[in-house]
């Protein structure tokens, strides 16, 4: 972990519960400027208020937390979101993509995309594109996508990707995460030489609000609590390794690599596939509207 970050902006979406309010509240100890993207700005203000009554705001300045709207599931608002970092702020240090949807029932972004794929994959496509100036600007910088070891049961469906012909909710999620790591590693080829870096990570099983759309029958609940209490991670070691990769000297210009309890690990072939990076993220560009 590094020690400081006192003088860095970080962007961390989903910042108001779960892994995103853990890391938010550790970078904020550590001195970093957090900015909060959320789509529930009531919830992220509270959420703010309760992470600087924990942390406690400094004497000196130093750390600071700000809330902005940002809806991954709108295009026009990430859109708005970035235009609007990009006029506040002179600096992006490190932007976290955190945010996810999991295993919901089938419904579109207000785009038209498949709900998981739209919000974990291509809200955060647009998001990063429109912010790469200022992060090159910055650089040395990070980027830190937050995947899940799930990826291990997705595959990229280019005839299907909005899912229109079958839906699957758990496979439907393990693609969103595949194109999270598939994504990460494209990009960092397109970096390298610039000073930014890109790493993505499996944050392991955590006890969140995520899982919310997950349908446990009632007489098994107090079962699966019991469970997740004894093996599940809180929250704040969840979100060790989006800390550790967005903080730590020891990751200083690594890039293109898989991280999981802050070491990194391997991948399987799939997700480390050239050619289907290089196609999605091709057709990525055009979903969002950043070609033609």
């Amino acid at each position: 972990r590094g020690g400081s970050m006192r003088g860095k902006t970080v962007i961390i979406t989903g910042a108001n519960s779960g892994l995103g309010r853990a890391a938010a509240a550790e970078l904020l100890r550590m001195r970093a400027r957090v900015i909060m993207g959320c789509r529930d700005r009531a919830r992220a203000e509270r959420a703010a208020r309760e992470i600087r009554a924990e942390v406690g705001e400094r004497a000196d300045g130093a750390g600071e937390l700000v809330v902005r709207e940002l809806d991954l599931a709108s295009l026009r608002s990430v859109r708005a979101f970035c235009h609007r970092i990009l006029q506040e702020e002179s600096r992006l240090d490190v932007l976290i993509n955190n945010a996810g949807i999991f295993q919901c029932p089938y419904m579109k972004t207000e785009d038209g995309f498949e709900m998981q794929f739209g919000v974990n994959h291509l809200g955060h496509f647009l998001l990063t594109n429109l912010l790469l100036g200022l992060l090159k600007n910055s650089a040395p910088s990070r980027i830190v996508v937050v995947s899940s070891k799930l990826y291990k049961y997705g595959e990229i469906n280019f005839e299907d990707l909005n899912s229109e012909i079958s839906y699957n909710k758990s496979f439907c999620y393990s693609r969103s995460k595949l194109a999270n790591i598939l994504f990460a590693r494209e990009l960092a080829r397109r970096l390298e030489g610039t000073g930014v870096t890109v790493n993505s990570l499996h944050p392991g099983i955590v006890r969140t609000n995520l899982g919310r759309h997950v349908n446990i029958p009632l007489l098994a609940k107090p079962l699966f609590n019991l469970v997740s209490w004894a093996f599940f991670k809180t929250p704040l070691e969840g979100a060790q390794t989006s800390i550790y990769l967005a903080s730590s000297p020891d990751v200083e210009g690594v890039s293109g690599k898989y991280f999981g309890d802050c070491k990194e690990e391997e991948l399987l072939p799939k997700a480390m596939d050239d050619l289907v990076a290089r196609k999605l993220w091709d057709i990525s560009e055009v979903m969002v509207g950043l070609l033609k």
